[in-house]
């Protein structure tokens, strides 16, 4: 049986890589960047005025000038002006600095009367004072976004700037995810008092649309063996990803593991010495398909599906890692089976700016009402039984 650690490195050697494929700036947020973005041109173009006021030459305030008779207006958008000696401009932020101005007085700081500024009588300017230099946040031909970034609105923003229409990311996989069990019923339809309500399909969806992967269709087969052959091949056949949830442990109606292996899957693995989702199930199909089956128990499904499923998908979108995130526990936790204990918490923070994984309680791997209080798991090292409160873990966000 594979450690955490093996697994998911077995999970990420046998990944696909997704293809790259070009789409507009404006449906790009969320999407993993796959080109370099370079700075168009300086950033600010030119030399930027910071505030409404005056633009001056310093020279004729040292020279003891606090009057200056108004040469002109101009504001942000307008060409650059050029400035007469012992005369001022009127100008906006945001406006490019006149020609022979280097000093901006605020419009707080000046009395405007017939067409002449005067500076208030303790005012003490300074050159270039209220000047955003040009070129002074970044240079043309700069690097300002670098591949495997998941592009935010921020990143949206520098993307425009830098004249860009359409921009190159990761392919979306399609993924396909398969509920099996003769006890489950989708929301809406009746249900008798020895079923249950589908709830591993609409959940694993949300969380793998949560992040960016939403080129999902969810489908429930029954736990029959035929039913199940045919539908999860024609599945298989039309996805980049299966992920199945359910059929994967020991009972008689668990056939999926025998189905996988007869549609030509080859087994990378199957269990992992973790709890909850031991009997997690992994392989890869003959035309590269990543195939997870996860346990049936919610908890143990979401676990796997954010343990494994997530940072597969992230790394074969060329996504850069996420920098590990940790965390101190707020209570004890004890945990004696030789396994990793991924154990779900509530993230609180206190007055000293420390991090706390607070643990949720759940009563069995098919407590799923209780992930909904929480924020994510942390993960107790297999070596370990005894984890007192303040033990820095490892932190996973749903």
């Amino acid at each position: 049986m594979l450690t955490t650690a093996e697994a998911q490195k077995a999970v990420l050697a046998a990944m696909p890589d997704f293809p790259a494929t070009t789409i507009d700036v404006a449906g790009a947020a969320g999407r993993v960047l796959r080109q370099s973005v370079a700075a168009e041109r300086d950033q600010p173009p030119f030399d930027r005025v910071m505030m409404d006021g005056i633009a001056i030459a310093y020279a004729d305030y040292a020279g003891s000038t606090r009057t200056f008779p108004i040469q002109a207006t101009q504001a942000a958008g307008d060409p650059a002006l050029i400035l007469e000696a012992g005369k001022a401009i009127e100008i906006m932020t945001g406006a490019s600095l006149p020609e022979n101005a280097d000093c901006i007085v605020p419009v707080e700081r000046i009395l405007v009367d017939d067409g002449t500024a005067t500076l208030e009588e303790a005012y003490e300017a300074e050159q270039r004072q209220f000047i955003h230099p040009r070129a002074s946040d970044h240079a043309a031909g700069a690097e300002l976004l670098r591949p495997g970034k998941r592009i935010s609105p921020m990143d949206i923003a520098v993307i425009a700037s830098c004249g860009l229409t359409k921009i190159e990311v990761s392919g979306i996989p399609i993924i396909r995810i398969i509920s099996t069990g003769n006890e489950l019923v989708p929301a809406g339809e009746p249900i008798d008092a020895h079923q249950i309500r589908m709830s591993n399909g609409p959940a694993i969806r949300a969380m793998l649309g949560a992040h960016g992967y939403d080129d999902c269709h969810h489908d429930h087969i029954a736990d029959d063996r035929a039913l199940l052959r045919q539908k999860i091949g024609a599945h298989l056949d039309a996805a980049n990803i299966l992920v199945l949830s359910g059929g994967v442990s020991m009972g008689k109606a668990d056939y999926v593991p025998e189905i996988l292996r007869e549609l030509g899957v080859e087994l990378v693995f199957h269990k992992v010495s973790q709890r909850p989702g031991k009997p997690m199930w992994f392989g890869t199909g003959s035309n590269g398909q990543a195939v997870f089956a996860l346990p049936g128990n919610p908890v143990s499904a979401l676990v796997c599906c954010r343990q494994y499923v997530i940072p597969a998908l992230e790394k074969a979108s060329a996504a850069v890692p996420a920098s590990p995130e940790f965390a101190s526990l707020a209570s004890d936790v004890t945990f004696k089976p030789d396994l990793t204990c991924f154990q779900p918490v509530k993230i609180i923070s206190n007055a000293a700016g420390q991090v706390l994984a607070m643990p949720i309680r759940t009563n069995t791997s098919g407590d799923f009402t209780a992930l909904s209080a929480t924020d994510g798991y942390v993960e107790l090292a297999q070596e370990q039984s005894e984890f007192p409160a303040g033990t820095p873990v490892f932190l996973h966000r749903w």
